[in-house]
């Protein structure tokens, strides 16, 4: 079958459980009721799934609908972002191209909805590149992601970051701004 196209400006949305065979058949059934396209559906620590989909919002937001309406009690964590950013879908699938890596931030939350959030303030906020957004696999149900761009707007990004998250959320674990990255570790993140 055919991955369908995105739209340029896609919505997004995320949903976490704490099952992943009640997962499983909710991807399927999110995937039957609207045009979307699976981007994530992933097992992640410790035992959870969790699935991502985008398209046209209105498409998007009746698979959400149907994928709660499955999940039910299993559901941990949810997200619908009805304008996200279009550079977190290359950086949710690790295929942003960045030709150049200057300053670098790192957000790092301990949960997949609020790094998706997080990362699609920082793109809004300033003149970044997504270069990655990780979400926890292999790293105990964290997530993290990365940017590039001049120091200023990497500040700014993070800062956004921050702000979304909000100090009382406790969803924040770090953030760090790296002004000139040594070129062996630049070569790790790409």
């Amino acid at each position: 079958m055919e991955a369908r196209p995105l739209p340029v400006h896609p919505a997004l949305a995320c949903i976490e459980l704490s099952s992943i065979a009640r997962g499983i058949k909710m991807c399927d059934e999110m995937a039957k009721r609207a045009a979307v396209r699976v981007l994530q559906a992933i097992t992640v620590c410790p035992g959870k799934f969790v699935v991502i989909i985008g398209g046209e919002v209105e498409e998007v937001q009746q698979s959400y609908a149907r994928g709660l309406e499955i999940g039910g009690p299993a559901v941990v964590d949810q997200l619908i972002l009805p304008n996200a950013h279009p550079q977190l879908i290359p950086a949710i699938e690790a295929t942003a191209v960045i030709d150049e890596v200057k300053a670098v931030g790192v957000v790092e939350t301990f949960a997949v909805a609020s790094a998706i959030i997080a990362a699609d303030a920082a793109c809004k906020r300033a003149a970044i590149r997504l270069i990655e957004v990780r979400l926890a696999r292999g790293i105990g149900g964290k997530a993290f992601f990365t940017l590039t761009g001049d120091q200023a707007d990497v500040e700014a990004a993070v800062e956004a970051a921050e702000a979304i998250l909000g100090e009382e959320s406790g969803l924040l674990l770090r953030t760090e701004v790296i002004p000139r990255p040594h070129p062996d570790m630049v070569r790790w993140l790409l």
